[in-house]
C-alpha cells in the first residue's frame, strides 16, 4: 500500500540529500570534532559548516547558533537561561496554545518553583488577546515567550510586534518557531527576537538535533554543564552527523521557501476547498489568512477524530488529531479548547500537515477516502441526524 503522509507537523522524512551528507560521518570520518589531531579536524570544518548553514536560514550569524538535542530542549534551555538571569524577577508570560514544551514547562514553574503565570487566550479564530499580553507586561516580567506559529491550526503570531512591546519594557523574548521555520521566511536581524528554538525533524533533517538561537549580547546560561562544545554554552559531544545533515536541510529548507509558499500552499487549499464541498458540517480551525503554508485543521462534526484516522489509516494516509506530543490523551486539544471550538466539533478534528513531497492525486486519495469514511461515521453518531448535528 502507498503511504500518503500528511503529518509533517509532526516529523518530516530525512531527505535523500541530508543522508548522503550524514553517511560518510556515520562511518569513515567518525572522529571527535574536539581532538587535535587531523583527523577529528576534518569533522570540525564540517560542523562549521553546517552551523554557517543553520545560521543561514533564519539570517543569525554563526556564533548565535547553539546544537541541542530538540526544540524541547531549546526551549527548556532558553526559559531556564531567563529566569537564571533575572533571579529576583517571579512573573513570565506565555499563551494558552503553546507546545506542552513549553505550556507544561510553565506550569511546574508555576506549581514547584512559585512562579506567576499568565496564559495569555486566544479567540475563536485562534489569535492572541494582545491587548491583553502587553497589559500583563510588567517590571517584575522575567521573560514572553510566544511560538511563531501553532502546531495545530497553522495559525502565526505577530512575532516581531510583540518582540517591540517586550524589548520597550526591557523584557526578554523568546519564540518556539518550530513549526515556523522552513515554511515561513525567518530573519532574526530584522524580528530582534534574544532566544529562538526549533528542531531539525521538522524540516527533513533527523530526530535528535534541534537548534537555540541567542542573540549576541545576551548573557547566556548553560542548560547543560560540561565541557567546552558549543563555546561553553552546551556540554556534551556534539551530534556530528546529525548537526551536518541538519546544515543540509536548513540549505535545502531555505531553497525550498518559494516552493512551500505556491506549490504546497495551492495543495493546502485544494484539500480544504474540495473538504468543505463535499463534507456537511466541517469547518477549517483557525484563521484562514494568518496561517503557516502546509497546515489545514479542519473539524467534521458528530464525529470523533480517533475514528477517522483509523479510517483513514486502513487506506495509507498518515494524518492527526493535533500535537503528536499529545497523542496518548483522549481529551480534545488544549489549542481547540483554547479557542471554544464547540467539544464535538473539536472531537472530530483532523490536522493534515503537507510538505513538498505531497502531490494532488495524494490530495485527491484523502478526499475520495474521507467522504464516505465521514458518512459511515455519522451514520453510527447519536449526534448526527438528517445531515446535521443534533
Amino acid at each position: 500500500m502507498k503511504i500518503v503522509y500528511t503529518d509533517n507537523n509532526a516529523t518530516t522524512k530525512v531527505a535523500d540529500e541530508v543522508i548522503e551528507e550524514m553517511l560518510p560521518y556515520l562511518g569513515e570520518l567518525y572522529g571527535n570534532p574536539s581532538s587535535m589531531h587531523t583527523f577529528g579536524d576534518k569533522v570540525n570544518k564540517k560542523l562549521k559548516q553546517a552551523r554557517l548553514r543553520v545560521a543561514g536560514l533564519i539570517n543569525a550569524d554563526p556564533g548565535e547558533i547553539i546544537f541541542t538535542s530538540c526544540g524541547t530542549e531549546s526551549d527548556n534551555a532558553a526559559i531556564y537561561s531567563a529566569i537564571n538571569a533575572y533571579p529576583e524577577k517571579k512573573h513570565i508570560i506565555t499563551s494558552r496554545v503553546e507546545h506542552p514544551a513549553i505550556n507544561n514547562l510553565y506550569q511546574h514553574l508555576q506549581g514547584e518553583k512559585g512562579y506567576d503565570v499568565t496564559f495569555v487566550p486566544v479567540d475563536k479564530k485562534g489569535l492572541l488577546d494582545l491587548d491583553l499580553l502587553y497589559d500583563s507586561m510588567s517590571d517584575n516580567t522575567a521573560i514572553v515567550s510566544i511560538m511563531w506559529a501553532n502546531n495545530e491550526t497553522g495559525v502565526i503570531f505577530p512575532i516581531e510586534e510583540i518582540f517591540k512591546k517586550a524589548n520597550e519594557k526591557g523584557i526578554l523574548f523568546h519564540t518556539d518557531a518550530v513549526q515556523a521555520t522552513g515554511k515561513i521566511p525567518i530573519d532574526v536581524k530584522k524580528t530582534k527576537v534574544d532566544m529562538l528554538s526549533f528542531s531539525g525533524h521538522k524540516i527533513h533533517a533527523p530526530k535528535g538535533i534541534g537548534v537555540l538561537y541567542v542573540k549576541k549580547g545576551f548573557k547566556f546560561s548553560s542548560f547543560l554543564v560540561g565541557g567546552h562544545q558549543e563555546e561553553g554554552r552546551r556540554g556534551g559531544t556534539e551530534n556530528t552527523a546529525s548537526i551536518i545533515g541538519l546544515g543540509k536541510a536548513c540549505e535545502l529548507a531555505k531553497e525550498n521557501l518559494p516552493v512551500m509558499n505556491t506549490k504546497v500552499r495551492e495543495l493546502r487549499d485544494y484539500l480544504q476547498a474540495r473538504l468543505l464541498e463535499k463534507i456537511p458540517g466541517s469547518s477549517v480551525n483557525g484563521a484562514l489568512d494568518a496561517r503557516l503554508p502546509n497546515t489545514l485543521s479542519i473539524g467534521f462534526d458528530a464525529v470523533e477524530g480517533e475514528s477517522i484516522l483509523l479510517l483513514l489509516d486502513r487506506e495509507g494516509i498518515c494524518a492527526s488529531s493535533g500535537s503528536a506530543c499529545t497523542s496518548g490523551s483522549l481529551d480534545p486539544s488544549h489549542v481547540l479548547m483554547a479557542m471554544e471550538v464547540p467539544f464535538k466539533s473539536a472531537h472530530g478534528s483532523i490536522r493534515f500537515s503537507l510538505s513538498h513531497y505531497n502531490t494532488k492525486e495524494e490530495m485527491d486519495h484523502i478526499v475520495s477516502t474521507l467522504v464516505p469514511a465521514i458518512q459511515k461515521l455519522r451514520d453510527m453518531s447519536p449526534f448526527w441526524k438528517d445531515g446535521e448535528m443534533i
